[in-house]
């Protein structure tokens, strides 16, 4: 009996007190008499029985004989055949009059026959393909190596390889020996710093120097912790695509201006009007 569920063990008992039958383990005197039993649901027995008859059918008849069955036949267990058969005997014996008193007569005497008393139910049916293999979901990401790393290298490669290549067949635009004594006019700093030098022409050099270069980058720097959306979808990142056109076009047309649009003194000219002032 240790292998039997503790649950089952107390259905089997609880059905044994309703039917009448002496319950292992409980006091004589307490089990209630058949005939003071309430009425109880015969069905599952009733279903049981019908089951281990299909079954006993098959075995060839053994046991009809009136002799006890003691031994399993093709699977099927020595007391479902023994119940099978004393089922068989006892409605060949009444003729089927009362086939629902049968039943249920069959039913308490096949639970009385059962060893250790106990009945066996279907407790639920699982259909195939319900159960199915947990796998992890799929996730749009891949390793920096050698995914991002291979892609890169080749990258620099290229640039490497097409930069050499560029320097030896084209010749710099060099200019001649700087000559303290002549300063020229317009006097340009280099184009990626020619955005700083517009600055400088608008405002002071404490505003154009420190405060709007500083405040833009800061700006760019804490745009990560406010646009915390893993998606790189731009619809999904307006915020941080705003911020950084904003930061783009405020120095391509500080750029260009400086470099177009900026004659002798370094003042304002339209480049159809007094030419370009501005080499490499």
């Amino acid at each position: 009996m240790a292998d039997v569920p503790e649950h089952l063990l107390r259905r089997s008992q609880e059905r044994r007190k309703a039917l009448g039958l002496p319950v292992e383990g409980a006091d004589e005197g307490e089990a209630p008499a058949a005939e003071n039993a309430p009425e109880v649901d015969e069905a599952p027995a009733a279903e049981e029985t019908a089951a281990t008859e299909a079954a006993a059918g098959d075995t060839g008849g053994g046991g009809d004989g009136g002799e006890e069955i003691t031994e399993s036949v093709g699977g099927i267990p020595a007391h479902l055949l023994e119940r099978s058969r004393k089922r068989k005997a006892a409605l060949a014996g009444g003729g089927g009059g009362e086939p629902a008193a049968a039943a249920a007569g069959g039913g308490a005497r096949a639970a009385a026959a059962t060893p250790g008393g106990h009945t066996q139910r279907l407790l639920t049916v699982v259909k195939s393909g319900s159960i199915q293999q947990a796998r992890a979901e799929a996730q749009d990401k891949v390793h920096v190596w050698p995914h991002l790393l291979a892609i890169e290298l080749a990258s620099i490669l290229s640039l490497t390889a097409f930069v050499t290549i560029f320097s030896a067949l084209v010749k710099a635009p060099l200019l001649g020996l700087a000559d303290v004594n002549q300063t020229p006019n317009p006097s340009k700093a280099p184009w990626y710093f020619l955005g700083l030098q517009e600055l400088l022409k608008m405002f002071h050099p404490m505003v154009a120097g420190v405060t709007i270069p500083g405040v833009a980058l800061g700006l760019l720097a804490i745009t990560p912790y406010v646009d915390k959306n893993p998606s790189n979808k731009p619809t999904d990142r307006k915020f941080a695509i705003i911020m950084m056109t904003m930061f783009l076009m405020m120095w391509a047309v500080l750029v260009i201006i400086g470099s177009f649009f900026r004659g002798e003194g370094f003042n304002f000219v339209f480049p159809w009007n007094k030419g370009v002032f501005f080499e490499l």
